[in-house]
């Protein structure tokens, strides 16, 4: 094999051309600027004490305490040994976030379509048709890293499948394990699920096409080789996966032992979320007209709708200053579908659907196939509750597809897929496998279809009532008025954008009938569709993710600010516990060991008991958790309320009660003195006496507080029990006593108790997650055994070349 500039000089082109468009469109980074991202905000509350430990240590910790009374890190960005991949995953993200992820949408579109043997000015232009789709922008903008992480390396993944499928074996099999790692770096489970789903069509319509050309053997060779890929890919993040799995059985994501609502009524039998959280974002059918006009149910929950509008007619006619109403209106909920909150819509492009639908005409075969089966399953399967038959289906049947919410989200395959067969309709219009009046006949149905939608939608828009699910709350609170100028806005907006998609099909239509009628050269019909649809995406992209999303770094890296309470609380050099009422998210847990806390993910134990009883605030459940401090607000004035009656770090109880029952265990909890008695199930065999001696001179006494080590002093003249205030984790946490390893038990349903011999004793804790070195053992010997099948691959497919 020859090195040719020729060759590689238009991918290089392309590859800096890539670079130069993730840094225009995120060009505040080059002023040193960050994007805000509300999600992020969150994470770093709750990464703040596992951050400022490895800071001040150089060690990681594997368990945080300063959320939700103590949880894993394993979903807050823990880091692993020997987790190489992911040191690739950084040299890839080389620009700043988030133009790192708009780029890895690029690049990986990219090769995918060179790899369907697509031109490269082709496969560039639908890089860009990928990467533009507003729900890819949206995410960075709000935050969802990961998920944009992990869908930005799904093309490459599935490249590396085709080019396997494609007798291209050494390459594929090296890119498959190669994307997969990368793809399962991001630690998106739900996105990889996704994937998977479609890769399950993909293999279909490849099967369909082996067994009509008889070349099952081919095909069977190709699928073994990807499924060893595949495990080489999990075996990279070996630490990872594992810990993430073993987390998932104590997570909320796993199936409850309660059988009761904390209103004692039933609970819905379920072996992973329940179907209404599932199903919460559920797409609506005429939502979905919004991947082809971006607001025909008015874009998101909070849209600035200018000065041009009713809703700013509505606040000057109020007396409300001009520039006070101009701010007001930047906040209008135009959002008139049935989601509860929707930060902009899925837009893919009235341009890229016109291309879908021409493709629909021209393109043949397996290709085909999978791209509208990839598209009709993840459109169907959004719609959730809305089509309950199908989802109930997956719910109730498909393995793991009750661990995943949001099932909205799932359109990211068909925003895949769209594009793909929106330039391949492209490649058919510039080939000669069809005449060209073949070509014409397609692109009178395409604007037949499409412009036909768009004037049906435009004439029964007095259909439409245009009715939000919260317009009864606006009411209330401004008049019947205010509602009227909400309504006519949206009717604004859904006629606008109607009308704006029927001018850009027009247009595109135009742009290839100039082609086939040879007005317009191959490359000036490249160029037009180019213009086109960065107009199409980007503008739409801009209205929800600007230059305005922008701070300083230091805004980004601190984002809280400790208040009056904050700071009183922050004298108290002793360990406890606070509980902020007055902030639901993870600001609390910046500053202090918290209660609450902000993850999709918690400990599922921990957050019954938190629905059960310290929501309700139960105060002896606030006692057992060494609650010092209660963060509440009254008059407009926050301050630290002082629990003096919090148990402490760790205390001998006088008696152990016996239940059958998690029911009974979580009600048991109503009543129960926690400083002088503890419940616990059953099945957690304690074998110890059931009644204690506590005499006044009894004592435990903290000695030392790390994120992941822990140590006590006990003085006892009798033998006793102590209960901690520390949340059980079975699979991490050891205990000592005096250096010797000994039991410890679940306890008044999240802590941890242990039996403690007279006299004298040192007990530590010690989290110490087997997962993590066998994960890391595992992850060692997985690079080892790539890195030589890398070596010998590349030798061999370069030599066979």
């Amino acid at each position: 094999m020859q090195f040719s500039i020729k060759k590689v000089l238009p991918h290089f082109l392309v590859f800096v051309g890539f670079i130069l468009l993730s840094l225009a469109y995120f060009s505040p980074v080059l002023k040193g600027k960050q994007i805000y991202q509300s999600d992020i905000k969150q994470y770093i509350g709750m990464s703040k004490q596992q951050t400022d430990f490895k800071a001040s240590t150089g060690e990681d910790t594997y368990w945080t305490n300063s959320a939700f009374g103590g949880m894993p890190t394993y979903q807050l960005g823990a880091k692993y040994p020997h987790n190489y991949i992911k040191k690739l995953d950084l040299a890839l993200r080389f620009l700043p976030r988030p133009a790192d992820y708009l780029f890895l949408y690029f690049i990986g579109f990219y090769i995918l379509l060179l790899v369907l043997k697509v031109d490269y000015k082709l496969a560039a232009l639908g890089a860009m048709a990928f990467g533009f789709s507003t729900y890819l922008i949206i995410i960075l903008g709000v935050g969802h890293n990961s998920k944009a992480h992990a869908i930005a390396y799904m093309p490459l993944v599935l490249s590396g499948i085709i080019l396997t499928f494609r007798r291209n074996y050494i390459f594929g099999f090296l890119l498959t394990t190669v994307a997969m790692a990368l793809q399962l770096v991001a630690n998106h489970p739900q996105m990889t699920y996704y994937l998977m789903l479609l890769v399950l069509v993909l293999g279909i319509a490849y099967l369909v096409d082996a067994y009509n050309k008889k070349l099952l053997p081919h095909y069977f060779k190709s699928v073994g080789l990807l499924v060893i890929a595949v495990v080489l890919a999990l075996g990279l993040n070996a630490t990872s996966i594992m810990a993430t799995k073993e987390y998932a059985n104590e997570s909320t994501r796993s199936k409850s032992e309660l059988t009761i609502n904390p209103d004692g009524s039933p609970k819905e039998a379920s072996s992973g979320l329940t179907k209404e959280y599932i199903t919460e974002y559920s797409y609506g059918f005429l939502e979905s007209f919004n991947l082809y006009i971006s607001r025909i149910v008015g874009g998101g929950n909070n849209e600035d709708v200018g000065e041009d509008s009713a809703s700013y007619d509505f606040f000057i006619g109020q007396g409300v200053p001009a520039l006070q109403a101009k701010e007001y209106v930047k906040q209008t909920p135009t959002y008139w579908g049935s989601q509860p909150i929707v930060e902009a819509p899925a837009y893919v492009g009235a341009v890229v659907i016109f291309l879908f639908v021409f493709g629909l005409f021209l393109v043949k075969g397996r290709l085909k196939w999978w791209l509208v089966g990839g598209t009709i399953l993840s459109l169907l399967l959004s719609y959730g509750k809305n089509l309950g038959f199908l989802t109930d289906f997956f719910i109730d049947y498909v393995p793991l597809y009750n661990k995943f919410r949001a099932v909205s989200s799932i359109q990211v395959i068909l925003e895949l897929c769209i594009p793909v067969l929106a330039i391949f309709g492209l490649s058919r219009l510039f080939n000669h496998f069809e005449k060209d009046e073949e070509k014409l006949t397609a692109l009178k149905y395409t604007v037949g279809i499409t412009a036909g939608i768009a004037v049906l939608l435009l004439l029964s828009k007095s259909a439409f009532n245009f009715v939000g699910p919260n317009d009864g709350y606006f009411k209330q609170n401004y008049g019947q008025q205010f509602i009227d100028a909400l309504r006519d806005d949206r009717k604004s907006l859904y006629t606008q954008d109607t009308l704006r998609t029927l001018v850009l099909v027009l247009l595109s239509a135009g742009t290839i009938f100039m082609f086939l009628k040879k007005k317009l050269s191959e490359t000036l019909v490249i160029v037009a569709f180019a213009a086109l649809i960065l107009f199409d995406l980007v503008s739409v992209d801009r209205r929800y993710v600007n230059n305005d999303n922008f701070v300083s770094a230091l805004q980004v890296k601190k984002p809280y600010q400790a208040n009056k309470a904050d700071l009183e609380i922050l004298k108290d050099t002793t360990h406890f516990r606070v509980f902020d009422i007055t902030d639901g998210t993870a600001r609390a847990s910046y500053f202090h060991n918290s209660l609450g806390g902000y993850h999709a993910a918690k400990l599922k134990r921990y957050n019954e008991l938190f629905d059960f009883h310290i929501a309700r605030n139960n105060m002896n459940v606030l006692n057992m958790l060494n609650t010092k401090y209660i963060i509440a607000e009254e008059e407009g004035e926050i301050f630290p309320f002082t629990n003096t009656d919090a148990n402490g770090n760790a205390w001998f109880v006088e008696a152990l009660e016996e239940v059958q029952t998690a029911n009974q265990e979580i009600i048991a909890l109503d009543s129960l003195n926690t400083s002088k008695k503890a419940v616990y199930l059953k099945s957690q065999n304690i074998t110890a006496n059931k009644e204690f001696r506590v005499d006044s001179l009894a004592s435990i006494t903290l000695k030392e507080y790390k994120p992941n080590y822990i140590k006590y002093e006990s003085n006892n003249s009798n033998p006793g029990f102590v209960v901690f205030s520390e949340v059980y984790y079975g699979k991490g946490w050891n205990a000592y006593i005096n250096g010797k390893l000994e039991d410890h038990y679940q306890v008044d349903y999240v802590l941890r108790g242990m039996e403690v011999p007279k006299g004298k004793n040192t007990i530590e804790f010690k989290f110490e997650p087997q997962v993590v070195q066998t994960g890391s053992s595992i992850a060692l010997v997985s690079s080892i055994l790539f890195g030589l099948i890398l070596i010998g691959g590349l030798y061999f497919g370069i030599k066979k070349k």
